[in-house]
């Protein structure tokens, strides 16, 4: 409870996401709750920030630059409304509907200049775009037709299919997945989509979420380390946190992925913000790498939950 009593003094993207999921409170306390997040702190914060043709730092997925940063900005209108979208802010709430309005008639990809909720050629941005319009309430039923006909045999996705891969990337197949799953969520299921998604989980389960199922080996050493805000990238955890969001049920696929988790519990039961993604931001959620993240012991706490019931 120690634990908890630390989440819950916090920011209401956070306390809401406690409430529901870790203390079981009742609908009318939560919903007041996430209410309170247009109103105060970061929700209100990044809806302050966009700019009035309805971009935030000026652009779609990256700002204008006069010359390549080292790091991706995480500043664009794109990563905004991920945010918010993992924020939990009320799609419903007057000034969100205004200010996704906004992007819905200026916002243009950088790559070819479609309009915003029309997407733009890449699996990995498209799962992105579903996600964030389905949870807007936007019509995003023609980028989730595409990503149908983009499933590699494997079961995933790859952004590197236009180029000739025929394997899945668990970045693009994580990012297809959480679009998925949303707009299932909002539009009702779909047949279609539910077995995608299946054969995706497949994908990862059989990977055990971080291995290479031809010779066992660990893809990446930093799918290992848990990072929030995400972004466009793969982690264990964000995986976990996906499967217990789809309502998977847990078998010996997810022991080792289990195990991770737990291993990264402190002492004083929180978990440690083990890497962010570099790059220009509007503002900190954490307090840096090394030290407890709410995000992330949030995220943790719940997947244990659900794979423990």
């Amino acid at each position: 409870m120690a634990v908890v009593d630390w989440l819950m003094d916090s920011d209401p993207a956070i306390r809401w996401q406690v409430m529901r999921d870790l203390l079981g409170s009742d609908d009318e306390a939560v919903a007041a709750e996430r209410a309170r997040i247009a109103d105060e702190g970061w929700g209100a914060r990044l809806l302050a920030l966009q700019d009035a043709d309805g971009q935030w730092a000026g652009g779609t997925y990256f700002p204008p630059v006069s010359r390549e940063p080292e790091d991706q900005p995480w500043t664009a209108t794109a990563f905004t409304l991920q945010l918010l979208r993992q924020f939990g802010i009320d799609p419903g709430d007057e000034r969100v509907r205004r200010a996704v309005a906004l992007v819905r008639e200026n916002s243009r990809w950088e790559y070819d200049g479609s309009r915003f909720f029309d997407g733009e050629v890449e699996p990995c941005i498209n799962g992105m775009t579903v996600a964030i319009g389905a949870y807007f309430g936007e019509d995003v039923t023609g980028i989730v037709e595409r990503l149908l006909t983009e499933t590699l045999d494997d079961g995933g996705w790859n952004c590197e299919a236009e180029f000739g891969s025929t394997r899945s990337s668990f970045n693009s197949t994580i990012s297809v997945l959480e679009g998925l799953l949303e707009y299932e969520t909002r539009m009702g299921a779909s047949p279609e989509i539910t077995t995608a998604r299946e054969r995706a989980h497949a994908y990862l389960l059989d990977r055990h979420l971080m291995r290479r199922l031809s010779t066992g080996e660990i893809v990446d050493d930093r799918w290992l380390r848990f990072s929030f805000p995400v972004r466009w990238h793969y982690d264990v955890l964000r995986s976990l946190d996906y499967l217990r969001a789809a309502g998977v049920t847990p078998d010996d696929r997810l022991a080792e992925a289990i195990d991770l988790v737990e291993s990264k519990r402190q002492a004083d039961g929180t978990w440690l913000l083990d890497h962010t993604h570099q790059g220009a931001v509007h503002f900190e959620l954490d307090d840096g790498d090394g030290r407890p993240s709410r995000w992330n012991t949030l995220r943790a706490l719940r997947v244990l939950e659900w794979y423990r019931a």
